[in-house]
């Protein structure tokens, strides 16, 4: 059987990438699905599928154009010798600066590097290609004599030096440049800079494989697996951009074509407890719901006795509540024991976070995880786990009778490390 991974990646089809938030949500979050054919390839509830974007094309274009590059050059790249129109494409993140491309800028300034140098042949009107225009001027013989708002790279008056000194000499404003920023916004901030196409992609950072965590039970959908994606769209410097591999989904990628470039990766951890009858709570607002979509439909799948409690959360509960038919009839059925619900953005509703239940609901958390209860977090690791975390803490410490430094202990090394049974799946 082949084995497939992020180097040998298999082509899936894509047959479903439906809109599950409100048309008027600020959100675009996606439930999408693909065909894993006679791929041959397995999964359990907990592991992720990995998916390898394309750069937009569009965007492709528009840098080779301020490059002068016509994309047939032939450039080597980590994947072997390709035109640089597909090493663009295919091989390289274009969609947002390196730290790496910025610090390699130095061979463009150093002492070693080549210099324009003139050599006078007569008096006589001499022309300049600026590589954007070309235009006559009078030279005087002064080797500091150069054309009106013309200045050359690495002249101690030239702004693209001093940029780039001003990047590599600040930590802080290197990070906020890199932040929202591409290799289109670089070169219109530093005109004088040009770029051999081997040059070019030396320093860029090669094209990583994004990993989403799989919302479905292999046994509830044989054949196929299925994401929760969040779309990522925002403007900076004038310009629309958004999340690499979540545009390429929502936008670029082809329904009903074996064209999708995916691998599954498994978890070791981030799985449900062996014994059916156990009970589990899970946290995971957003798109953090995919893995406990999954959880859910494989405990139904699997009769499993053990009782199940959620808690999910975003702005609405009329624009971004995710899968709320399904959540609902888990609910009647009695397959969710419980449901608790948190939307920071309702008109007239203090906002409301997944903590905040937590914490109102903390005497029936501690006496489910003194009851053996395993728990799940999954979602952003900077804000809401973090949250989640310290407040898991405090119910151990007011309902389990322990100090401050007891029920620390308790939660990060006896549940999560000794008895793994706290497991997180954040990013």
């Amino acid at each position: 059987m082949v084995e497939y991974n992020s180097k040998n990646p298999y082509y899936g089809e894509m047959i479903e990438k439906r809109v599950i938030t409100h048309p008027d949500s600020t959100k675009e979050t996606r439930h999408i699905s693909f065909d894993l054919g006679k791929s041959g390839l397995e999964y359990k509830v907990g592991d992720a599928l990995g998916i390898i974007p394309q750069n937009p094309n569009e965007l492709v274009s528009d840098l080779m154009g301020l490059l002068n590059f016509n994309g047939s050059e032939m450039i080597v790249s980590h994947l072997g010798e390709a035109t640089v129109e597909d090493a663009l494409t295919n091989h390289y993140e274009i969609h947002r600066l390196c730290k790496k491309f910025i610090q390699g800028l130095e061979m463009k300034f150093s002492s070693s590097s080549p210099k324009i140098s003139a050599r006078l042949v007569g008096r006589s009107r001499t022309q300049v290609n600026s590589g954007e225009s070309a235009f006559d001027w009078d030279w005087s013989g002064d080797e500091e004599d150069y054309p009106e708002g013309f200045t050359p790279v690495g002249a101690a008056t030239d702004p693209t030096l001093l940029l780039w000194e001003s990047l590599v000499n600040d930590a802080d404003a290197m990070e906020d440049y890199l932040w929202s920023r591409d290799y289109i916004d670089l070169l219109s901030d530093m005109p004088n800079l040009s770029f051999t196409p081997q040059e070019f992609v030396s320093n860029l950072d090669r094209l990583k494989p994004r990993l989403y965590s799989i919302a479905s039970s292999p046994d509830a959908h044989p054949g196929e697996v299925e994401l929760t994606v969040g779309i990522v769209r925002y403007n900076h410097h004038g310009r629309d951009r958004g999340g690499l591999c979540t545009i390429y989904m929502a936008d670029l990628a082809a329904l009903n074509e074996k064209s999708i470039p995916m691998f599954m990766s498994p978890t070791r951890s981030f799985v449900l407890p062996k014994d059916g009858d156990t009970d589990i709570i899970m946290v995971g607002p957003g798109t953090g719901i995919a893995p406990f979509r999954a959880f859910l439909e494989q405990r139904e799948m699997d009769k499993s006795k053990g009782r199940n409690w959620f808690f999910f959360g975003d702005r609405t509960s009329t624009h971004e509540y995710l899968y709320e038919e399904e959540l609902n009839d888990w609910v009647d059925s009695g397959h969710l024991t419980r449901l608790d619900l948190a939307w920071s953005r309702m008109e007239n509703i203090p906002k409301t976070y997944v903590q905040n239940l937590m914490a109102q609901n903390g005497e029936e958390i501690w006496s489910w995880i003194d009851g053996g209860a395993y728990f799940y977090v999954c979602g952003d690791k900077n804000r809401m786990a973090k949250d989640v975390h310290n407040t898991l803490i405090n119910i151990c410490q007011e309902f389990g009778n322990m100090s401050a430094e007891d029920a620390k202990e308790f939660v990060e090394k006896r549940m999560m490390k000794e008895e793994k049974r706290y497991l997180r799946d954040v990013y």
